[in-house]
Formats: structure tokens, sequence, C-alpha cells
């Protein structure tokens, strides 16, 4: 789901109201979190596509420096959108959100010079729980806007979707 806050902005700069707790929970979003995250990027750079499972993890994604391309992926296996994806370009500028939830793999790759990303999860992160699959994954097919990524080791090696078998 894409969130797109309301930005007060003047000569002095902008305010904007990132999470409300009530205001999630009337639009059907989670409304509590209970871990914040902080990334940061070089152009080119992919991280994903990653979930965590049984522990499901539903993420709340901005950037807040740069811009990247952002993807959900349904990995849900008894789901009727299983495998299917959607990309949104975040940026500092825009300062839309998007709200993975659980049941999805995310990734992002970084499209400007450099990209500070931060997110709010529903679940905290468990190593044990991690599952990766592989960014270029041809039966999923995510259209991302850099020819050669630079990926880590660990997304380099990761198995496909239709090796993922999660109930």
């Amino acid at each position: 789901m894409l969130v797109t806050p309301t930005v007060h902005g003047d000569e002095r700069g902008f305010f904007m109201e990132t999470y409300n707790q009530a205001a999630f929970a009337e639009a059907g979003l989670p409304h509590q979190f209970v871990q914040d995250n902080h990334s940061r990027s070089a152009r080119g750079v992919l991280r994903g596509l990653h979930f965590q499972y049984p522990q499901w993890q539903g993420k709340l994604v901005r950037v807040i420096h740069g811009e990247i391309f952002d993807v959900a992926v349904d990995v849900r296996m008894d789901s009727p959108t299983h495998g299917q994806w959607y990309g949104v370009n975040l940026s500092a500028e825009n300062r839309q959100q998007i709200y993975v939830p659980p049941g999805y793999a995310h990734g992002f790759c970084v499209v400007s010079e450099s990209a500070d990303v931060v997110y709010k999860c529903t679940a905290l992160y468990k190593p044990e729980d991690e599952i990766s699959v592989r960014w270029d994954d041809p039966a999923i097919g995510i259209d991302w806007p850099v020819s050669d990524p630079v990926v880590s080791a660990r997304d380099q090696a990761a198995g496909l979707l239709a090796d993922v078998h999660i109930r």
C-alpha cells in the first residue's frame, strides 16, 4: 500500500507526520511497530528480496535522503497474486512511503548517488527466520531500473521463489 503523508511546507522547510497510530488503524494498516531500521547505500546497490517466516514481518518504508526503486513481491503460497510484484520510486523529494505487509518479500535498488532508507517493522528481526529470493528470479520478472546492480554475496546466492515452500 502506498502511503502519501500530508506535507506542510513553507519558506522555512516542511513538517509531515510519517506515522499516526489512529490514522493507520482507521486505514486498516498496522498500528503497532516494534523495530526501526536505517540503511545507507550507494548508487546501483540492490538489497533483497528478503522476508521472514514463520514470524512474518510487515515494513513501513520511506527514504530520507536520495531515491530508490522499492519492490514488494507476494510470497504467500496460497495467494492468488503469489509471485506478483509491485514497484514504486520512493525519494526524499516525493516523501511517499510504502507499507509492505507480512507475506511479502521486500527489496530495493538505489537510483540516486546514495540513499538513506528507514523502515518500521511489525515484528522483531529474527535471523533464523530470514529467507531470501533472488532479485533476478525470471519467474517474478522484476523490471529493475539498474542494469548491473551491486548485490551482496548472500543475495546473489539466494534461491528462486519456486524453491520456497512455506505455509
